[in-house]
């Protein structure tokens, strides 16, 4: 029996699982909900049980996984790794086992991957759709070494949504629903104003989540479908794109700046990690989706002025009616103050040196081409038209105790590109990324290029 018709009975003994199911749904549902649906979960599991694929012995199961995780390495003939993942529990383990995460494969196999940092070893090379008439981006897998071939595996897709203060980026999983009501929904990118700040959120908390910074505002919406444990309502703040004010162009090309606050800088380090990777896109409950919810500054304004104006009216009291009151405050030792004070400050240095800094991303920075007369960087071949959107990620010097001095070069891995973006065509851009960045940050930072800059072009 041959390697391909195996996988074919398998696909094919999936398929009929699929279908007896179908039709023990189809016979409960003269009977109550709860009925039917306890009797639907005991005859699916002994229709595993008494299927032939799903009594493979262990060594033959994780031959059979593996040699068809070797074979089977591009799309879109990778879709049988995950059809093997889907047959039950002892298949969905093995392949967990055995397909490894982008970052040590290099290849994108299950939804997670999505989330997960890119291959250390060589980027993952996609291209981006734009939409003008819907203001919508679909991000591919590329599936061709050419930059203008239009077959590709959908990624993600995303949507403008334009309001009076700020403009908002829906990120999904779904090509055709994207909005904040569907399960599809991982994420968002958020700008300010002028266009100069944007900030990334995502649906699942990060390793640092109770020390990342909190937005200036909240943006939470209720709608009717959110009021449910199955549907992902949290945002956390895990990036920051920043670009430098550049009114008409005087400085020069752009200049952007990312904060990675859920990648610490140790990461690009030799034997570095990125903590916190996330297993398995789960929605979460709705008490972790209160906690992650942010309050407007208005309703919790302290500012300078309302102190002001109570310090004035405490000034306008008549002190002559208490005079013990005054003569004592002013015979305090200042003294205690200030060894309060310098005891607050060498604990707050404490705490910052025992935090993680983030991993800071900026541009490459382009050379002059004389005989061009433009600002030119060097793609590989990747982009063909000037476009004031390209750009070249790199990490940024982080002056810290240990880092290099002019006399001492700068690691090799801070040099490498980590994320590369540019034009191709009309409404075609190419997007390569690399460790550690994932798909899903990778796509956000590049939304950012796309919006308007008032105060930066």
């Amino acid at each position: 029996m041959s390697f391909r018709s195996i996988v074919r009975d398998v696909r094919e003994g999936f398929g009929s699982l699929s279908r007896r199911s179908f039709e023990v749904r189809l016979a409960g549902h003269c009977r109550g909900r709860s009925h039917a649906a306890v009797h639907e979960l005991q005859d699916q599991a002994l229709v595993i049980q008494q299927s032939c694929w799903a009594n493979l012995p262990p060594e033959l199961l994780r031959d059979v996984i593996k040699r068809l995780e070797a074979s089977e390495s591009t799309w879109p003939s990778r879709k049988h790794v995950v059809a093997c993942a889907s047959v039950c529990q002892a298949w969905r383990e093995m392949c967990k086992e055995i397909v490894r995460s982008p970052e040590f494969c290099g290849k994108l196999t299950f939804p997670v991957s999505l989330k997960q940092p890119g291959p250390r070893d060589g980027t993952i090379q996609c291209f981006i759709k734009r939409d003008k008439s819907n203001l919508t981006y679909h991000l591919y897998l590329c599936l061709s070494p050419a930059v203008l071939v239009e077959n590709g595996k959908f990624l993600l897709s995303a949507r403008r949504n334009r309001r009076a203060t700020c403009t908002e980026y829906i990120i999904s999983m779904d090509a055709d629903n994207i909005s904040r009501s569907s399960n599809s929904y991982i994420g968002k990118l958020r700008s300010n104003f002028l266009g100069t700040k944007f900030m990334i959120f995502d649906t699942q908390p990060p390793y640092n989540a109770a020390a990342l910074p909190q937005p200036g505002r909240s943006s939470r919406r209720f709608y009717s479908k959110k009021v449910s444990p199955k549907v992902p309502a949290g945002s956390y703040n895990i990036a920051q794109v920043t670009y430098e004010l550049n009114v008409l162009g005087t400085r020069g090309p752009r200049k952007m700046h990312c904060t990675m606050y859920s990648i610490p800088a140790s990461a690009l380090d030799a034997g570095g990690i990125v903590p916190g990777q996330p297993d398995q896109l789960l929605p979460r409950s709705l008490d972790e989706s209160f906690g992650s919810m942010s309050f407007s500054k208005s309703s919790l304004d302290f500012s300078s002025s309302r102190f002001s104006d109570i310090a004035g009216g405490s000034r306008r009291i008549n002190s002559s009616r208490f005079p013990d009151i005054t003569a004592g405050s002013r015979r305090i030792d200042s003294s205690r103050f200030s060894d309060i004070n310098g005891g607050a400050r060498l604990m707050a240095d404490e705490d910052e040196e025992g935090k993680e800094r983030p991993l800071i991303l900026r541009n490459k920075a382009p050379r002059w081409h004389e005989q061009l007369q433009c600002w030119c960087l060097n793609f590989r071949g990747r982009v063909t038209v000037a476009s004031v959107k390209n750009f070249q990620l790199i990490a940024a010097s982080q002056p810290a105790a240990g880092a290099p001095t002019p006399s001492q070069p700068a690691p090799p891995e801070h040099d490498k590109i980590i994320l590369q973006f540019g034009k191709v065509s009309k409404d075609m851009f190419t997007m390569d990324y690399r460790y550690p960045l994932s798909a899903f940050q990778a796509f956000a930072i590049c939304l950012s290029s796309f919006d308007t800059k008032l105060a930066c072009e």
